[in-house]
């Protein structure tokens, strides 16, 4: 038995406009994010938008100029070296974001102290992506040239990202200080850590393992009392051989207690493992 989730899924025509609406979105965080808190104080914490800071205390270059001026040729050299996977949305938040940076390049700093600029702009800009990728698209940039980079060198995606990241953040200790290239660690820190809060959210389920001798009141009494379904697995023991039957049930972080109450009433000698679920897609969690 499951509780039912009444969310029903989009329509195609809808999905589209949702997503064009969360890159667009999801630009202006950026945007705002960046003349707020990280142009201001310097920290330049990887990406297309850290060369720009840099550009402009070199150059005096506008920011949002030296920005468009790398990510469309970026974008151009992904279609060409990668192929044209990257889609209109793509296109919309490597031309978006720029006209976002110029739009709000006269707005007043929201402090000018170093450190809660890294931590609040990494953190601005983190949930700016997050909704950016929930609509299925980029803004282009350092990610396209890490794509490029993982394509001819084999190296992890992953690696590669933060070898431009680090090469941005390492400039900045010579154009400005080591300081400010600490704070713009802090920076990237923040924004990786709020784009997996704005991808997963905020709930945390959990996935419980429990084995036990009295499966089938395991089962029913999780029905009756929890409300969630429940998935009988078949193991072996280690040491016997013997053949179990492993009962694991998906639950809210709120019903995490009540869900252990009720299997040491059934059977106080259960064997129990729950293992932290960031995201669960289903019938009475979260729709695909």
């Amino acid at each position: 038995m499951f509780r039912k989730n009444s969310r029903q899924p989009l329509s195609d025509k809808a999905q589209v406009i949702q997503d064009y609406v969360y890159v667009i979105l999801g630009s202006f965080f950026i945007a705002f994010a960046f003349n707020l808190f990280l142009l201001p104080n310097d920290v330049a914490s990887g990406g297309v938008a850290g060369i720009s800071i840099i550009l402009d205390e070199i150059f005096g270059i506008e920011p949002a100029f030296s920005q468009w001026g790398l990510n469309v040729p970026l974008f151009l050299a992904g279609v060409i070296i990668l192929g044209a996977n990257f889609g209109i949305k793509s296109l919309v938040g490597t031309l978006a974001l720029p006209l976002f940076v110029y739009v709000t390049k006269d707005f007043t700093p929201a402090t000018m102290n170093p450190l809660l600029g890294s931590i609040f702009g990494g953190m601005g800009v983190g949930m700016g992506l997050g909704i950016v990728f929930r609509g299925r698209a980029s803004t282009g940039g350092i990610d396209v040239a890490a794509q490029i980079l993982h394509k001819y060198t084999g190296i992890s995606l992953g690696l590669c990202i933060a070898i431009f990241d680090g090469s941005i953040v390492l400039t900045s200790a010579f154009v400005f200080n080591v300081e400010q290239a600490l704070y713009a660690l802090i920076g990237l820190f923040a924004t990786s850590r709020t784009i997996d809060l704005i991808q997963v959210g905020f709930t945390t389920s959990k996935n419980v393992m429990i084995i036990s001798d009295k499966v089938e009141e395991m089962r029913k009494a999780i029905f009756v009392n929890i409300d969630r379904g429940v998935t009988i697995l078949n193991g072996e023991g280690g040491y016997t051989g013997e053949q179990r039957s492993i009962i694991m049930c998906v639950v809210d972080q709120k019903e995490f207690t009540k869900l252990t109450k009720t299997v040491n009433n059934v059977d106080s000698k259960a064997f129990v493992i729950a293992m932290s679920a960031a995201e669960v897609l289903g019938e009475g969690f979260k729709s695909k």
